[in-house]
């Protein structure tokens, strides 16, 4: 094959973490928005402009979500073994809150009676709010290592429970999630919206963005002086066979931190993650939209990325038995199938995000009341 084994591993680890970073940017927008709803919407017609400015792309924004889930499944079979059985009741959560969503999206115009309405809104707003949340509290479990062992036959014991999940350091990095789409939220309906809703998405856009800066650095913070990092004490092969328990590893506090001086070059992504949401408030509050945005999708990278590199080459640490845990070198699927899997992407993925491209091109610019009167298939 053109490719080794090692260079087929780092760059499906690369895919899947472009795939997470795509949900985070494109469905991150739309949680965001919606979480803010009875914030920027004041009346049924505002609140309706700011469901219809996500109205024809949340539906395809969730792909990525999908895409990450079955990137896992077939490249990194280990990995979906262990995080969606030790994460099921906190995936199903999320799933459930996603379910809800198209269904007020439907549902919502449906009666013209203010109750009705208001009811679907906060529907809205916890299907932003909770996905958001549980995806920064997944995080920051991998970042403290999962309570998790194997067996005789190398299958994956969760010895943790779903309320241990929710610990000081997991909700801290749940907020974080929470404000940061808050932020791209607030930057996309600035830019698809006008008048007053642009005006407050502008002013609460801003607060977002101060606030994720302000608990992103309190979790950086963290990680450097009291949150144990992993490390791979023994001799490995990147080519090797994927076993798990081939490496040992130890635990030490600052191996996270250390991840960074080995390799400089990432510290851009901490520093792009504390910059560029600072820079999107100040834009915000400019009313430069456009610039605005822009610079908020930088902070989601830079936010997202952040983790990801800290934590190479592990995939998912176990607490409790750190020999176990998995990285990127013991817990993909075969050299075969990564390959095969390379070239069905490389044909594929290009269409899939001219697709995208054209979508957006051909629904740019700003929604306004008057699209809404006239479009029968309007939210």
């Amino acid at each position: 094959m053109p490719l080794d084994y090692e260079t087929l591993r780092i760059i499906w680890w690369a895919l899947l973490a472009i795939l997470l970073i795509g949900f985070a940017l494109f469905d991150g927008f739309d949680l965001g928005l919606a979480a803010l709803i009875p914030l920027l919407g004041r009346a049924d017609g505002e609140r309706r402009l700011l469901i219809n400015a996500v109205g024809p792309v949340w539906e395809g924004n969730q792909v990525w979500f999908i895409l990450g889930g079955g990137a896992a499944f077939a490249a990194w079979p280990p990995l979906y073994a262990a995080s969606f059985s030790g994460f099921y009741v906190a995936m199903f959560l999320v799933l459930l809150a996603l379910i809800l969503r198209p269904v007020a999206f439907k549902f919502r115009s449906k009666i013209e009676d203010r109750r009705w309405r208001r009811t679907w809104d906060w529907v809205l707003c916890v299907g932003g709010i909770v996905p958001a949340l549980v995806f920064g509290v997944a995080i920051g479990n991998l970042l403290l290592g999962v309570p998790f062992e194997h067996d005789a036959v190398l299958r994956p014991i969760y010895r943790g429970s779903f309320f241990e999940l929710f610990n000081s350091f997991g909700l801290l990095c749940g907020l974080v999630s929470v404000f940061m789409l808050m932020m791209h939220g607030a930057a996309f309906a600035a830019l698809k919206t006008s008048g007053p809703v642009a005006q407050r998405a502008r002013f609460y856009g801003g607060i977002a963005a101060a606030i994720t800066v302000a608990l992103f650095a309190l979790g950086g913070y963290a990680i450097s002086q009291w949150v144990p990092g992993y490390v791979i004490t023994s001799e490995i092969d990147p080519a090797g066979p994927s076993n798990p328990m081939y490496e040992t590893v130890a635990k030490e506090v600052g191996a996270w931190m250390a991840s960074y001086e080995r390799r400089g070059w990432t510290m851009l992504f901490p520093a792009l993650g504390l910059a560029a949401p600072l820079i999107a408030g100040v834009l915000m509050w400019r009313g430069r939209d456009l610039a605005a945005f822009l610079a908020s999708a930088a902070g989601v990278l830079g936010i997202v990325a952040t983790p990801a590199f800290a934590m190479f080459p592990f995939m998912m640490p176990s607490s409790i038995a750190p020999n176990a845990s998995l990285t990127v070198w013991d817990s993909s699927s075969s050299h075969l199938t990564l390959f095969i899997m390379l070239i069905a992407t490389a044909i594929f993925m290009p269409i899939v995000l001219a697709y995208t491209a054209w979508v957006y091109r051909v629904l740019r610019g700003r929604v306004e009341p008057g699209h809404i009167e006239i479009n029968k298939q309007a939210y």
